[in-house]
């Protein structure tokens, strides 16, 4: 039988350095016209019109010269728009967006410049501009080719190990997230609460994604390998299934969806299509970036100046259009190294509309996402150093806009690695990949969405509410294990706190303390996951109850109050932690 390729040590690899070569085939860029809003413009197959009265007709000419058309943004007509968000803000309370001033010409890619500058000088148009064609904010090399994949062929895998292990973010604050303690809280899983990621392909059928992935929702998938790798790497990190093999989600029974920026839909498209499906306290993440004004936005090998989608207004407003509808929008900040509170970022792109605001300035309204930077995990994880625990990565965009930090390296997950096989479980079956690499702001931002996700369940269980967009913000910022500093990458470059799904619960939901007779135990000898602490467990009513790493005095106690017949253990606990036990009677 052919041997499994799996490296659990991951010899050979130097991902220290800063991304290189991470080529993905890149969506499409897009030409999106901004018409007056005063204009009220209507746009139907038999031509344009004004509900105002304004003139149409040298819109109308230029497209009929250059044989192309509008079409709305968003996919729906402009009244439908505009009757939606009414709807949204009856229900809500909240300002919606207009987002019926925007629309979309198709063309080929060396016509989109020209169009954008024709279409910008006509009296009808507030803004046309072409917007860099994204791709996804992985810091990992992808090059390799298909062929690095065919090579597998052959090369099958058994019954896939336990990987959980491997993955330090489940792990106790500071070197994880706490999300092995929220496990044991009811709704700590996630139960209830819907994700819906935004990108360009996943494998569906991967052996740890199938009891709670649900499909693409919108948009049509990329064929694309890479793509693929990607989309499942981050699926796996909050919605891994909890079934003994590979990996667990953060949040594994969590509701996830897809969107696909491909087919048409593009990335505002997207964001408005996956905010309709969701309701208050749901999450949308963003694993999206695109290049920026730094290098001309050119796209990069090296993703040098990429930045966060909300910078365009389209973005942006597709953004604020999903948190009006309480949605939490997590995005990623970006692999560019960019700090977002350069004076750079204050002046518009090409064609962008007058109305256009710098979003990354705290002076300016804000699209309320939760932004997401990479920090470098614990020293020694598998057996690397990327840096002081917590510190900025060195492709990490940073600044004031940046809410909070995950893991941007050595990410242990789902999927393979770029055009290759998983790297810690390859072999011939795709859907059988894992790997122990995934990075950048893609690989920490799911971190932060697992946490979120948490942290709306056990809320939700606990018969309160759930946080809004700008609850999420805050809390993140309010608690959470402190950025570190690394030489020549200070915490005054801020990627913010890595989450502490623990202190947050304490802070928004204080347990009450409850007390009752424990009718049985039992002990375990070892820990597990590795890492964490063994456990006494109490039962208490139809509850069993955990008192994490007790003493051998309280053990004994505790057996001797069982084997005897006068004497009773009492218990007071908040949620699933026991917080104080009594021996009664003699």
């Amino acid at each position: 039988m052919a041997k499994r390729r799996n490296r659990p040590n991951g010899e050979g690899r130097d991902d220290d350095a800063a991304p290189t070569g991470t080529v993905y085939p890149p969506a499409e860029r897009e030409l999106v016209v901004v018409a007056e809003p005063d204009a009220q413009l209507r746009v139907a197959e038999d031509g344009i019109s004004s509900l105002a009265g304004a003139e149409t007709s040298a819109l109308t000419d230029f497209l009929a010269e250059e044989e192309v058309s509008l079409e709305p943004l968003f996919g729906m007509s402009e009244d439908h728009l505009q009757f939606n968000a009414s709807w949204v803000a009856s229900q809500t309370g909240q300002e919606v967006p207009d987002l019926t001033p925007y629309y979309r010409v198709r063309a080929d890619d060396d016509r989109l410049d020209a169009l954008a500058t024709g279409l910008e000088a006509l009296p009808e148009v507030a803004g046309a501009y072409v917007k860099p064609a994204p791709v996804p904010a992985s810091a990992v090399d992808v090059r390799g080719g298909r062929a690095a994949a065919e090579s597998a062929a052959g090369i099958e895998a058994p019954v896939t190990a336990d990987f959980i292990s491997r993955q330090g973010y489940l792990l106790a604050v500071p070197g994880g997230i706490d999300a092995i303690w929220a496990q044991t809280q009811a709704g700590g899983t996630g139960g209830g609460v819907q994700i819906v990621d935004i990108e360009g392909a996943w494998q569906l059928s991967h052996e740890d994604l199938l009891q709670n992935f649900g499909g693409v929702l919108a948009g049509t998938p990329t064929t694309d390998l890479a793509w693929r790798n990607h989309g499942t790497a981050v699926v796996g990190e909050f919605g891994g299934d909890p079934n003994g093999r590979g990996i667990v989600g953060i949040a594994p029974a969590a509701g996830v969806r897809a969107a696909s920026i491909f087919g048409g839909l593009g990335s505002a498209g997207a964001i408005r299509a996956a905010a309709d499906k969701l309701n208050s306290g749901d999450i949308i993440l963003i694993e999206l970036h695109r290049p920026g004004p730094r290098h001309n936005f050119e796209s990069r090998d090296d993703q040098a100046g990429y930045i966060a989608l909300e910078w365009w207004l389209d973005d942006f407003d597709a953004i604020r259009y999903a948190v009006s509808r309480g949605v939490i929008v997590v995005e990623a900040a970006g692999n560019g190294a960019e700090n977002l509170d350069d004076a750079l970022y204050d002046q518009p792109g090409p064609g962008f509309p007058a109305s256009w605001r710098n979003p990354f300035d705290a002076a300016n309204p804000s699209s309320q996402a939760v932004v997401v930077g990479a920090g470098a995990p614990p020293p020694g994880t598998h057996g690397r150093d990327h840096g002081p625990d917590r510190s900025r990565l060195a492709f990490s965009n940073f600044g004031s806009r940046v809410d909070a930090q995950g893991w941007g390296r050595e990410v242990t997950t789902t999927g393979g690695r770029g055009y290759n096989p998983g790297d810690l479980q390859g072999g011939s079956d795709e859907t059988l990949w894992y790997t122990d690499t995934f990075s950048g702001t893609s690989s920490a931002s799911p971190i932060v969405v697992g946490a979120l996700a948490s942290i709306q369940g056990i809320l939700a269980a606990r018969g309160l509410a759930r946080l809004t967009p700008a609850g999420a913000i805050s809390i993140l910022r309010a608690t959470g294990s402190p950025q570190m500093d690394a030489p020549g990458r200070p915490a005054t470059q801020r990627i913010g706190n890595r989450p502490d799904i623990r202190a947050a619960v304490a802070a928004l939901a204080p347990a009450v303390v409850s007390q009752g007779l424990a009718t049985q135990y039992w002990h375990e000898c070892l820990a597990y996951p590795t890492g964490d602490t063994a456990s006494l467990w109490l039962l208490v009513g139809n509850a069993w109850k955990r008192l994490d790493d007790p003493s051998a005095s309280t053990l004994d106690l505790v057996q001797r109050a069982f084997l005897g017949t006068d004497s009773r253990v009492r218990v007071w606990f908040q949620g699933e932690e026991i917080v104080g036990l009594v021996v009664e009677g003699s």
